[in-house]
C-alpha cells in the first residue's frame, strides 16, 4: 500500500468545491431511472445516457470523481473512446461499485448484509488495470425504534464487511469509499436518527481500526442526521446541518480527509441545502464536507434527456446547474435563491 498515493487521490476526490457523482446504478436500477422517462434499457441507452453526463464541457470545476458499475467502466462512447479516458482527460477521477447488493442477514429480523467479499481482491486489481482510483461500498441499515433496530448484530456485521473491503481497497491502490446508510423510511425524529448515526460510526470506526485501515486513504459517505420520511415533525435545514456536524465531529478522526454525504432520498434542492448550512455554520472543521450525489445531481438531466440526441446540450445545463450549485453548497455559498439560475431551453 502507497499511503501518500492514496492520500493524494483522497485529497482531489474532496477538493475544495468539488464532490463526487453517484452513476453506478446497477442495471436493474438504471432500468427503473430509464423507464420514468419511457426510455428502454438498453446498453446503448445506457451509456448514451452516461455519456450525456461525463461530456458535460464544465463539469470538471465541481465534479472531482465518478463512481461507475462495472458495465460502464468498461464501456466505450459512442465515437469509440473508452468512457474512462474521458473522465481521465477531464480531470475527473473514474471510481468503481464493488459491492454485490444486499441479502438478509441470516439470524436477524428482517435486516440486511452487503455481500462481494468473495474474489475482491482479485476484482480489484482488474478494475485498477481498468482505470479505476476509487471504489464504493454500500452498507444498508435501517431504523424501527419498536424492535431496536439496527441490531448490534446488523451494526457490526455491516461495519466489519466495509472494513475488510476498505482493506481490500488499499492493498490495491485504490481509495475506498465507507458507505455506512441509514435509510430515511420511517417515522422516527432527528433526535433518534443522531442516536443511531452516533452508534453507527463509533462501530464502523472501531472495525477499521481493527482491520488497520488507513484514515488518510479514504472517504468516508454517511447519511445526514435527518428525521425519517414520514415523522410528523420535520426539522429545519439548520437543524439537520447541525445535528450532522456534532455527530461526526463525535465520531470521525480528523485523519480522514473528506466526507462525501449521500443525498439518501432528499430533494435536489434540500440536498445542496443541507450541504451548504453544514459548511456556512461550521468553518474550519477538520475534513472537507462535500456531496457524492446520484439522483439529486441527475434527477434534473434525466428528465431534460429523455432518451433524445437533440435534448442532449439541454440535459448537460441541467447537470452542470446541480453540480454547480452543490459545489458552491461545498464552499458554504449556497443560497436558495440560485436555484431560479437555470431555465430550460
Amino acid at each position: 500500500m502507497n499511503l501518500t498515493e492514496l492520500n493524494t487521490i483522497a485529497k482531489a476526490m474532496v477538493a475544495p468545491g468539488k464532490g463526487i457523482l453517484a452513476a453506478d446504478e446497477s442495471t436493474s436500477t438504471i432500468e427503473k431511472r430509464l423507464s420514468s422517462i419511457n426510455v428502454p434499457s438498453t446498453e446503448e441507452n445506457r451509456r448514451d445516457y452516461r455519456e450525456m453526463l461525463f461530456t458535460a464541457a464544465g463539469a470538471e470545476q465541481y465534479v472531482s470523481g465518478v463512481i461507475l458499475y462495472d458495465e460502464t467502466l468498461r464501456q466505450k462512447a459512442k465515437d469509440g473512446t473508452p468512457l474512462v479516458e474521458i473522465l481521465n482527460k477531464r480531470g475527473i477521477i473514474p471510481g468503481i461499485k464493488v459491492d454485490k447488493g444486499v441479502q438478509a442477514l441470516p439470524g436477524s429480523d428482517g435486516e440486511k448484509i452487503t455481500e462481494g467479499l468473495d474474489g475482491l481482491p482479485k476484482r480489484m486489481a482488474e478494475y485498477h488495470q481498468l482505470g479505476a482510483r476509487f471504489a464504493k461500498w454500500r452498507a444498508v441499515l435501517s431504523i424501527d425504534a419498536a424492535t431496536g433496530k439496527p441490531s448490534r448484530q446488523c451494526l457490526v456485521a455491516n461495519a466489519e464487511a466495509l472494513a475488510r473491503y476498505a482493506g481490500i481497497c488499499q492493498a490495491a491502490g485504490i481509495v475506498p469509499i465507507v458507505e455506512p446508510e441509514i435509510l430515511m423510511d420511517g417515522a422516527h425524529g432527528i433526535e433518534t436518527s443522531f442516536k443511531v448515526t452516533e452508534r453507527t460510526l463509533h462501530t464502523v470506526f472501531e472495525q477499521l481500526a481493527l482491520h488497520n485501515v488507513a484514515l488518510e486513504g479514504m472517504i468516508l459517505k454517511p447519511n445526514m442526521v435527518i428525521q425519517g420520511e414520514q415523522a410528523k415533525t420535520q426539522a429545519s435545514v439548520d437543524e439537520v446541518a447541525d445535528a450532522t456536524v456534532k455527530v461526526l465531529l463525535r465520531c470521525v478522526p480528523g485523519a480522514v480527509p473528506g466526507i462525501a454525504f449521500l443525498s439518501g432520498g432528499q430533494s435536489d434542492e434540500l440536498a445542496s441545502a443541507h450541504l451548504g448550512a453544514m459548511n456556512a455554520r461550521h468553518p474550519n472543521l477538520p475534513w472537507a464536507l462535500t456531496f457524492s450525489y446520484g439522483r439529486a445531481l441527475q434527477a434534473l438531466p434525466l428528465k431534460l434527456w429523455g432518451g433524445k440526441a437533440a435534448n442532449v446540450a439541454n440535459a448537460q445545463k441541467g447537470y452542470l446547474h446541480r453540480a454547480r450549485l452543490n459545489s458552491l453548497a461545498a464552499q458554504g455559498k449556497y443560497d436558495a435563491k440560485l436555484e431560479q439560475d437555470f431555465k430550460a431551453a
